[in-house]
């Protein structure tokens, strides 16, 4: 008989612009638990259009992921992605969130609890480092809250197909109840 398998990685997937980042801020913030990893957020130009995307860790690193004015032979659409720049911020900050807990747990009692990686995307997963350091993430014991492409991607697909994995897809009108859902999610693992 096959041994039961604990629900351990939330991710949320959705359209652009739904609100995926915003909601894992507001559940990080009403949690009492401690989290290392990191965010996307968009870059606007002075018409407000989006012009790309800063990679930012929960401790406050940012670099800039993609832009319109980059340089590199990786591209999305109109934007050029800097992996050198996914690699110094996204993987040291899921790096730094997975080491946090062996070291310091043990001498004081600390550590981080969960795991943010915002976002598993088409562009993050031009990185191999970033690729590793997600499996690592998701096959530790720490608990993973993060967004997915909607998209799959032969990667993305087996993540989502991970029996320790829930996603769970986030629209405008579910905003308010998928956040409650995920918080009591969270909070039972």
């Amino acid at each position: 008989m096959k041994d039961r398998v604990r629900l351990k990685n939330v991710l949320i997937t959705g359209n652009p612009g739904v609100g995926k980042t915003t909601l894992i801020k507001d559940v990080i913030s009403r949690l009492n638990i401690s989290a290392g990893g990191f965010y996307t957020s968009e870059m606007r130009d002075e018409q407000g259009r989006r012009s790309g995307f800063k990679i930012i860790s929960l401790d406050g690193r940012e670099e800039i992921m993609a832009s319109v004015d980059i340089v590199s032979r990786y591209r999305i659409s109109r934007y050029a992605v800097d992996i050198e720049a996914i690699d110094r911020i996204g993987v040291k900050a899921i790096l730094d969130a997975l080491n946090n807990n062996v070291v310091s747990a043990r001498l004081t009692g600390e550590g981080n609890d969960l795991i943010v990686i915002d976002e598993i995307g088409r562009m993050e997963l031009f990185s191999r480092q970033f690729t590793d350091a997600v499996m690592n993430a998701l096959d530790s014991e720490k608990i993973v809250l993060g967004t997915i492409s909607v998209k799959n991607t032969n990667f993305t697909k087996k993540i989502k197909e991970r029996l320790d994995t829930r996603t769970i897809k986030l629209s405008r009108e579910n905003y308010s109840e998928t956040a409650t859902h995920i918080e009591r999610l969270i909070g039972s693992i």
